[in-house]
Protein backbone atom coordinates (compact mmCIF):
# COMPACT_ATOMS: atom_id res chain seq x y z
CA UNK A 1 0.00 0.00 0.00
CA UNK A 2 1.71 3.37 -1.01
CA UNK A 3 1.54 6.45 1.46
CA UNK A 4 -1.24 8.25 -0.26
CA UNK A 5 -3.30 4.96 -0.13
CA UNK A 6 -2.68 4.71 4.06
CA UNK A 7 -3.63 8.02 4.46
CA UNK A 8 -6.80 7.29 2.43
CA UNK A 9 -7.52 4.69 4.41
CA UNK A 10 -7.05 6.70 8.11
CA UNK A 11 -9.73 8.87 6.80
CA UNK A 12 -11.93 6.30 6.16
CA UNK A 13 -11.13 4.52 9.34
CA UNK A 14 -11.75 7.94 10.94
CA UNK A 15 -14.97 8.69 9.51
CA UNK A 16 -16.55 5.15 11.17
CA UNK A 17 -15.76 5.88 14.62
CA UNK A 18 -16.43 9.92 13.90
CA UNK A 19 -19.82 10.36 11.55
CA UNK A 20 -20.32 13.00 9.58
CA UNK A 21 -17.15 14.80 9.89
CA UNK A 22 -15.38 14.14 6.75
CA UNK A 23 -14.09 17.50 5.89
CA UNK A 24 -12.69 18.03 9.75
CA UNK A 25 -10.66 14.47 9.13
CA UNK A 26 -9.50 15.53 6.15
CA UNK A 27 -8.03 19.21 7.72
CA UNK A 28 -6.49 16.88 10.66
CA UNK A 29 -4.83 14.82 8.21
CA UNK A 30 -3.39 17.99 6.56
CA UNK A 31 -2.34 19.40 9.61
CA UNK A 32 -0.80 16.13 10.77
CA UNK A 33 0.92 15.78 7.29
CA UNK A 34 2.55 19.83 7.85
CA UNK A 35 3.54 19.55 11.44
CA UNK A 36 1.49 21.58 12.54
CA UNK A 37 -0.87 21.99 15.80
CA UNK A 38 -4.48 22.16 16.12
CA UNK A 39 -7.06 24.11 17.96
CA UNK A 40 -10.28 22.16 17.84
CA UNK A 41 -12.93 24.27 18.67
CA UNK A 42 -17.03 23.41 19.19
CA UNK A 43 -19.82 22.28 21.78
CA UNK A 44 -19.35 19.85 24.18
CA UNK A 45 -20.58 16.06 23.09
CA UNK A 46 -19.24 16.24 19.20
CA UNK A 47 -16.59 13.46 19.86
CA UNK A 48 -13.58 16.08 19.73
CA UNK A 49 -11.83 13.99 22.47
CA UNK A 50 -12.90 10.47 21.05
CA UNK A 51 -11.26 11.69 17.03
CA UNK A 52 -8.24 12.52 18.75
CA UNK A 53 -8.24 9.28 20.83
CA UNK A 54 -8.91 7.58 17.68
CA UNK A 55 -6.24 9.55 15.33
CA UNK A 56 -3.44 8.14 18.05
CA UNK A 57 -4.71 4.42 18.20
CA UNK A 58 -4.92 4.33 14.57
CA UNK A 59 -1.25 4.81 13.87
CA UNK A 60 0.29 3.49 17.23
CA UNK A 61 1.28 7.05 18.69
CA UNK A 62 2.34 7.35 22.00
CA UNK A 63 -1.12 9.46 23.45
CA UNK A 64 -1.55 11.68 26.45
CA UNK A 65 -4.52 13.75 27.36
CA UNK A 66 -4.02 17.12 29.86
CA UNK A 67 -7.72 18.23 31.23
CA UNK A 68 -6.85 21.83 32.05
CA UNK A 69 -8.25 23.16 34.79
CA UNK A 70 -7.45 26.67 36.48
CA UNK A 71 -4.99 24.75 39.17
CA UNK A 72 -3.18 23.23 37.19
CA UNK A 73 0.33 24.40 37.07
CA UNK A 74 3.23 24.29 34.08
CA UNK A 75 4.96 21.63 36.40
CA UNK A 76 1.94 19.08 35.61
CA UNK A 77 2.64 19.44 31.98
CA UNK A 78 6.07 19.78 32.00
CA UNK A 79 7.58 17.50 34.67
CA UNK A 80 9.89 18.38 37.24
CA UNK A 81 13.33 17.10 39.09
CA UNK A 82 12.14 15.63 42.47
CA UNK A 83 14.70 15.09 45.06
CA UNK A 84 14.79 10.87 46.22
CA UNK A 85 15.40 9.84 49.36
CA UNK A 86 17.26 7.16 48.84
CA UNK A 87 19.93 8.13 45.92
CA UNK A 88 20.36 11.45 47.54
CA UNK A 89 19.71 13.02 44.01
CA UNK A 90 17.34 14.31 41.99
CA UNK A 91 15.74 12.92 39.75
CA UNK A 92 13.39 13.85 36.55
CA UNK A 93 9.84 12.94 36.69
CA UNK A 94 8.76 13.52 32.96
CA UNK A 95 5.13 15.43 32.56
CA UNK A 96 2.62 14.40 29.77
CA UNK A 97 4.27 16.64 27.43
CA UNK A 98 6.78 13.93 26.90
CA UNK A 99 5.03 12.15 23.70
CA UNK A 100 4.03 12.10 20.19
CA UNK A 101 0.31 13.29 20.49
CA UNK A 102 -0.72 15.76 23.22
CA UNK A 103 -4.28 16.25 23.90
CA UNK A 104 -4.72 19.76 25.98
CA UNK A 105 -8.49 19.56 26.69
CA UNK A 106 -10.11 22.89 27.51
CA UNK A 107 -6.83 24.94 27.35
CA UNK A 108 -8.75 28.22 28.08
CA UNK A 109 -9.66 27.19 31.34
CA UNK A 110 -6.97 27.48 31.87
CA UNK A 111 -4.32 30.21 33.39
CA UNK A 112 -1.37 32.25 30.75
CA UNK A 113 1.39 31.04 32.28
CA UNK A 114 0.46 27.21 32.56
CA UNK A 115 -0.58 27.75 28.92
CA UNK A 116 2.92 29.53 27.96
CA UNK A 117 4.36 26.55 29.60
CA UNK A 118 3.59 24.94 25.96
CA UNK A 119 5.50 27.67 23.96
CA UNK A 120 8.71 26.19 23.80
CA UNK A 121 7.39 22.67 23.05
CA UNK A 122 5.03 24.08 20.23
CA UNK A 123 7.94 25.93 18.91
CA UNK A 124 10.94 24.28 19.52
CA UNK A 125 10.24 20.68 19.68
CA UNK A 126 11.77 20.90 23.17
CA UNK A 127 11.68 21.85 26.60
CA UNK A 128 14.05 23.15 29.25
CA UNK A 129 13.54 22.10 32.75
CA UNK A 130 16.18 23.55 35.10
CA UNK A 131 18.24 25.21 32.44
CA UNK A 132 18.68 21.13 30.65
CA UNK A 133 17.11 21.18 27.05
CA UNK A 134 15.00 18.24 26.42
CA UNK A 135 14.31 16.83 22.69
CA UNK A 136 10.36 15.90 22.46
CA UNK A 137 9.59 13.07 19.67
CA UNK A 138 9.72 13.79 16.49
CA UNK A 139 5.83 13.74 15.83
CA UNK A 140 4.86 15.41 18.80
CA UNK A 141 1.72 17.06 18.20
CA UNK A 142 -0.85 19.12 20.02
CA UNK A 143 -4.38 19.31 19.49
CA UNK A 144 -6.26 20.91 21.93
CA UNK A 145 -10.06 21.79 22.37
CA UNK A 146 -11.93 24.57 23.77
CA UNK A 147 -15.26 25.51 24.05
CA UNK A 148 -16.63 28.81 21.95
CA UNK A 149 -19.93 29.22 23.95
CA UNK A 150 -18.53 29.83 27.46
CA UNK A 151 -16.55 32.47 28.39
CA UNK A 152 -16.74 32.54 32.47
CA UNK A 153 -13.70 31.11 34.12
CA UNK A 154 -11.86 31.24 31.27
CA UNK A 155 -8.39 32.52 29.82
CA UNK A 156 -8.38 33.32 25.81
CA UNK A 157 -5.46 32.29 24.57
CA UNK A 158 -2.52 35.52 23.49
CA UNK A 159 -1.78 35.79 20.19
CA UNK A 160 1.78 34.80 20.53
CA UNK A 161 0.45 31.60 21.09
CA UNK A 162 -2.58 31.15 19.09
CA UNK A 163 0.06 31.70 16.06
CA UNK A 164 1.73 28.50 17.43
CA UNK A 165 -1.20 26.97 16.18
CA UNK A 166 -1.03 25.75 12.30
CA UNK A 167 -4.74 25.27 12.01
CA UNK A 168 -8.22 25.97 14.14
CA UNK A 169 -10.87 23.75 13.20
CA UNK A 170 -14.54 24.69 13.69
CA UNK A 171 -16.57 21.25 15.30
CA UNK A 172 -20.09 22.27 13.86
CA UNK A 173 -22.87 20.25 15.29
CA UNK A 174 -23.37 17.26 12.71
CA UNK A 175 -25.71 16.96 9.88
CA UNK A 176 -29.45 15.18 10.38
CA UNK A 177 -28.27 12.28 8.50
CA UNK A 178 -25.27 11.94 10.54
CA UNK A 179 -26.61 11.93 13.76
CA UNK A 180 -29.51 10.10 13.15
CA UNK A 181 -26.49 7.55 12.42
CA UNK A 182 -25.42 8.11 15.48
CA UNK A 183 -28.66 7.39 17.44
CA UNK A 184 -29.17 4.15 15.30
CA UNK A 185 -25.45 3.15 16.87
CA UNK A 186 -26.55 3.66 19.90
CA UNK A 187 -29.16 2.14 19.99
CA UNK A 188 -27.35 -0.73 18.71
CA UNK A 189 -24.99 -0.75 21.89
CA UNK A 190 -22.17 1.62 20.74
CA UNK A 191 -21.43 3.71 23.88
CA UNK A 192 -18.60 6.10 23.08
CA UNK A 193 -17.64 6.32 26.80
CA UNK A 194 -17.38 3.14 26.73
CA UNK A 195 -15.48 2.62 23.60
CA UNK A 196 -12.62 0.68 23.71
CA UNK A 197 -10.02 1.89 20.88
CA UNK A 198 -8.07 -1.05 20.96
CA UNK A 199 -11.18 -2.22 18.54
CA UNK A 200 -9.58 -0.22 16.10
CA UNK A 201 -7.26 -2.17 14.21
CA UNK A 202 -4.04 0.24 13.46
CA UNK A 203 -3.86 1.26 9.66
CA UNK A 204 -0.35 2.98 9.81
CA UNK A 205 2.53 3.33 12.01
CA UNK A 206 4.02 6.92 13.17
CA UNK A 207 7.37 5.84 11.00
CA UNK A 208 5.24 6.03 7.99
CA UNK A 209 3.57 9.34 8.95
CA UNK A 210 6.92 10.76 9.11
CA UNK A 211 8.18 9.52 5.70
CA UNK A 212 4.82 10.46 4.33
CA UNK A 213 6.22 14.38 6.21
CA UNK A 214 9.18 13.47 4.29
CA UNK A 215 7.33 13.55 0.83
CA UNK A 216 5.53 16.02 1.27
CA UNK A 217 8.14 18.07 1.65
CA UNK A 218 9.16 17.17 -1.43
CA UNK A 219 6.04 18.86 -3.24
CA UNK A 220 6.77 21.57 -5.98
CA UNK A 221 5.72 24.70 -5.35
CA UNK A 222 6.02 27.12 -8.59
CA UNK A 223 7.38 30.69 -7.67
CA UNK A 224 4.15 32.27 -9.09
CA UNK A 225 2.53 30.38 -6.56
CA UNK A 226 4.58 31.19 -3.74
CA UNK A 227 4.02 35.32 -4.90
CA UNK A 228 0.45 34.46 -4.51
CA UNK A 229 0.81 32.98 -1.12
CA UNK A 230 2.75 35.91 0.04
CA UNK A 231 0.56 38.85 -2.01
CA UNK A 232 -2.69 36.99 0.14
CA UNK A 233 -0.46 37.58 3.59
CA UNK A 234 0.21 41.03 2.75
CA UNK A 235 -3.31 41.85 1.77
CA UNK A 236 -4.22 40.82 5.29
CA UNK A 237 -2.01 43.55 6.82
CA UNK A 238 -3.94 46.20 4.55
CA UNK A 239 -7.72 44.75 5.03
CA UNK A 240 -9.62 47.74 6.47
CA UNK A 241 -11.32 45.46 8.89
CA UNK A 242 -8.56 44.01 10.62
CA UNK A 243 -6.54 45.07 13.29
CA UNK A 244 -3.72 42.59 12.96
CA UNK A 245 -3.05 40.89 9.90
CA UNK A 246 -0.59 37.15 9.32
CA UNK A 247 2.47 36.71 10.56
CA UNK A 248 5.39 35.72 8.45
CA UNK A 249 4.89 32.11 10.14
CA UNK A 250 1.95 31.62 9.18
CA UNK A 251 3.12 32.40 5.63
CA UNK A 252 5.61 30.04 6.31
CA UNK A 253 2.69 27.38 7.74
CA UNK A 254 0.34 28.22 4.81
CA UNK A 255 2.83 27.29 2.71
CA UNK A 256 3.62 24.10 4.64
CA UNK A 257 -0.30 23.32 4.65
CA UNK A 258 -0.51 23.82 0.82
CA UNK A 259 1.77 21.17 0.13
CA UNK A 260 0.24 19.01 2.03
CA UNK A 261 -3.19 19.27 0.54
CA UNK A 262 -1.78 18.96 -2.94
CA UNK A 263 0.15 15.73 -1.53
CA UNK A 264 -3.33 13.98 0.01
CA UNK A 265 -4.60 14.92 -3.40
CA UNK A 266 -2.14 12.76 -5.44
CA UNK A 267 -0.64 15.61 -6.81
CA UNK A 268 3.33 16.16 -6.69
CA UNK A 269 2.46 20.24 -6.85
CA UNK A 270 0.49 23.15 -5.87
CA UNK A 271 -2.23 24.70 -7.07
CA UNK A 272 -4.00 28.11 -5.86
CA UNK A 273 -6.85 25.83 -5.07
CA UNK A 274 -5.12 24.39 -2.77
CA UNK A 275 -3.81 27.70 -1.17
CA UNK A 276 -7.10 28.38 -0.93
CA UNK A 277 -8.90 25.35 0.50
CA UNK A 278 -6.71 25.74 3.57
CA UNK A 279 -7.19 29.46 4.14
CA UNK A 280 -9.77 29.19 6.66
CA UNK A 281 -8.16 27.46 9.14
CA UNK A 282 -5.41 28.36 9.00
CA UNK A 283 -6.37 31.77 9.25
CA UNK A 284 -9.17 32.65 11.57
CA UNK A 285 -7.50 32.29 14.64
CA UNK A 286 -4.08 34.68 13.75
CA UNK A 287 -6.84 37.10 12.34
CA UNK A 288 -8.08 40.35 14.79
CA UNK A 289 -10.67 41.98 13.89
CA UNK A 290 -10.82 46.36 14.44
CA UNK A 291 -13.66 46.97 17.20
CA UNK A 292 -15.77 48.97 14.65
CA UNK A 293 -15.81 45.67 12.57
CA UNK A 294 -16.55 44.12 15.87
CA UNK A 295 -19.38 46.24 16.29
CA UNK A 296 -20.52 45.52 13.12
CA UNK A 297 -20.99 41.67 13.68
CA UNK A 298 -18.49 41.03 10.78
CA UNK A 299 -17.45 37.40 10.86
CA UNK A 300 -13.70 36.78 10.17
CA UNK A 301 -14.63 33.73 7.54
CA UNK A 302 -16.12 36.40 6.05
CA UNK A 303 -13.57 38.52 5.80
CA UNK A 304 -11.01 35.42 4.60
CA UNK A 305 -13.40 34.73 2.01
CA UNK A 306 -13.25 38.70 0.52
CA UNK A 307 -9.26 38.44 0.93
CA UNK A 308 -9.37 35.58 -1.62
CA UNK A 309 -11.05 37.77 -3.68
CA UNK A 310 -9.37 40.59 -3.84
CA UNK A 311 -5.54 38.84 -5.04
CA UNK A 312 -5.32 37.95 -8.63
CA UNK A 313 -4.85 33.83 -8.79
CA UNK A 314 -1.59 33.53 -10.69
CA UNK A 315 -2.40 31.33 -14.46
Amino acid sequence: MNQIAVFAHLADALNQVIVGQTELVQQLLVALLAEGHVILEGVPGTGKTLLVKAIAQLIQADFRRIQLTPDILPTDILGTNVFDLNTRNFALKKGPVFTEILLADEINRTPPKTQAALLEAMEEQQVTLDGESLALPELFWVIATQNSLEFEGTYPLPEAQLDRFLFKLLVDYPTATAEKQMLLNSQAGFRAKRFDLAQLDPVATVEQIIQARQAVSRVTVKESVLDYILALTQRTRKHPDLALGASPRSAVAWLRSSKAQAWLAGRDYVTPDDVKQVAPALLRHRLILRPEAQLDAVNIDAVIRSLLTQVAVPR
